[in-house]
């Protein structure tokens, strides 16, 4: 079977490094009139932790995603309009993870970070259900899958993502009384993800070992 998708994964990679770029915009150099010395400027550079912790949990959140978007098109090889609209609307949440990264960067340690991380992880829960339903869509009634892909697989894939949803509402609930503890439990299931991309590849190895 041919794959149709060719064009749809070069425009998200597109999107991804577009999204990855915006939040390097979010770091800014300390003026040179208030660091007229070393000192001054670590002083000032080390004050500014919380938009280095946004932007490296922000950027591994984006990778991780991209190394699974990419996985999940390994087991997609045609497409449908369903499909793309909601790829396009994926992608349209994850340009917008630059905006609450802003916001827990400057409101991190103050009274506010709650909602700043409520923010946050509130657009993880949209980009999770997001994630699940373009997977979802590609996989019901297999039509859009490569042929050798098995149903043992489609499920395994199902419960992967699935996991994501109550843990990411959790941590959307956890960031009005304990907003460090969500961003943590954010940051494990970002891990976790991690490891479901390496066990998506072996999944897809085998299947094609075994046809």
């Amino acid at each position: 079977m041919e794959k149709e998708t060719a064009r749809i994964e070069g425009f998200s990679d597109g999107v991804f490094a577009i999204a990855v770029t915006l939040l390097v915009l979010e770091l800014h150099i300390p003026t040179a009139e208030n660091n007229d010395s070393a000192s001054m400027l670590l002083h000032n550079l080390l004050a500014q932790w919380p938009s280095f912790l946004a932007f490296s949990l922000s950027f591994f959140s984006i990778f991780i995603m991209w190394v699974n978007h990419h996985k999940v098109f390994k087991q997609i090889y045609r497409r449908n309009s369903q499909l793309m609209f909601v790829n396009g609307l994926l992608l349209f949440l994850i340009t917008c993870i630059s905006y609450p990264t802003a916001l827990l960067a400057r409101y991190y340690g103050t009274s506010a970070l709650s909602v700043a991380t409520a923010i946050y992880t509130g657009l993880f829960v949209l980009i999770n259900l997001t994630f699940n339903l373009l997977w979802r869509i590609a996989s019901r009634n297999k039509e859009l899958l490569r042929p050798e892909i098995t149903e043992t697989a489609i499920r395994k894939i199902n419960r992967n993502y699935q996991y994501g949803i109550p843990v990411h509402i959790t941590a959307f609930l956890l960031s009005f009384c304990c907003p460090t503890a969500a961003l943590v439990l954010c940051a494990v299931l970002w891990t976790y993800w991690a490891v479901v991309s390496g066990r998506l590849e072996l999944m897809a190895n085998k299947t094609t070992i075994s046809q």
